[in-house]
């Protein structure tokens, strides 16, 4: 499932025109939909949650739960996408989008959810064709989604917009061969003390912050280096004082340094880099990030207390602002430390997206 959620006005995202509204969907969730029910949801008149799901035989158990997501944040209104590239010219597919949006409104109004219309397209792309899936006979052509709105802002916002799903999970794709060769290194460290005083503490967090400053100048971090951090991240003061990392000046750097450790070392160790990558993109709004890291951390830990956390939070529609507090107690951490942190940085008012 992929849910996002983002914050334009609604002359944006222009939810009475379907054909710029399906323009935007890949903005808003990170990447192009395909062969996927996409759900907006409608609040006083600004986007709320966009979920998607991958179509399937049998949508029941989906929908139910679309439903059940939705009408967590209690939005009023709702509008249904269904993108299947036989969409078109498709009779017997048109007749199960019929009864699927059916039973999508049966399940958002049990919600007290109102589904405004849901709409069948071919293809996310400049010049797909879309038509209600109820059969009123409205029909139309899809807009550039290069040239939506939500798209520029998003590339100005220096997010990266993706052609596939597949494309983004492949930044945390875990990459076996460097994942056995670091199990050895890790293998080969020192054995970590029971209790390790506050300068090793704080040489650790002082390591891995200069590691990402001198990944971001183009110096990948050796073997050792990654091995070292990799242990070092299961100590909690040191974990939980880089989660403040994801607001500060140095949140882009520290960002690309846990995608890289997510990649490289093997499991357990792979899951704090997880939900360290999942943390950051979330409090910059980048829900499609947030949500693979979360699902991959999970499937590495199921019980990981910071994944299910923030799984929650997703699933639930939390904030980014909201999830930034969370980032503060790793600033008294470091101030506990004597650690200093680069200065917290200024966020604009996006809220995030769920694959």
């Amino acid at each position: 499932m992929t849910y996002s959620s983002d914050s334009p006005d609604t002359e944006q995202f222009n939810l009475d025109r379907p054909g710029t509204l399906i323009a935007a969907l890949p903005a808003v969730l990170g990447f192009v939909p395909v062969h996927s029910l996409v759900l907006v949801t409608v609040d006083d008149g600004a986007l709320g949650c966009v979920m998607r799901v991958d179509l399937s035989q049998d949508m029941s158990a989906r929908i139910d739960h679309l439903a059940e997501v939705a009408s967590a944040a209690e939005p009023q209104t709702a509008v249904a996408v269904f993108v299947d590239e036989n969409g078109a010219d498709c009779q017997q597919c048109n007749d199960e989008f019929r009864e699927l949006a059916g039973l999508l409104a049966e399940r958002l109004a049990a919600g007290g959810i109102e589904l405004l219309g849901a709409h069948v397209v071919d293809r996310v792309e400049a010049g797909g064709t879309w038509h209600c899936a109820d059969g009123c006979g409205s029909h139309g052509v899809v807009e550039d989604p290069s040239a939506s709105p939500l798209a520029v802002a998003a590339v100005l916002d220096g997010r990266r917009l993706y052609r596939r799903r597949e494309e983004l999970q492949q930044i945390v794709e875990a990459d076996s061969v460097r994942g056995a060769r670091l199990a050895r290194v890790i293998a080969e460290l020192p054995a970590t003390p029971p209790t390790r005083g506050r300068a090793r503490v704080r040489a650790d967090i002082e390591a891995a912050i200069a590691a990402a400053g001198r990944f971001a100048d183009g110096q990948p971090p050796s073997d050792e280096e990654m091995a070292r951090i990799a242990v070092a991240l299961t100590d909690p003061q040191v974990r939980d004082t880089l989660y403040a990392l994801a607001v500060g000046d140095s949140a882009g750097p520290a960002e690309s340094l846990w995608a890289e450790l997510a990649r490289a070392v093997p499991p357990p160790w792979r899951a704090e880099a997880l939900v360290l990558l999942a943390f950051s993109a979330y409090v910059r709004g980048d829900g499609p990030l947030t949500g693979v890291s979360l699902d991959a951390a999970l499937d590495c830990d199921p019980e990981h207390r910071m994944a299910g956390m923030l799984d929650t939070a997703l699933q639930s529609g939390m904030r980014p602002d909201q999830v930034r507090e969370l980032a503060l107690s790793g600033y008294r951490q470091a101030d506990r430390l004597g650690v200093r942190l680069p200065p917290r940085r200024t966020f604009g008012g996006v809220r995030p997206s769920r694959p």
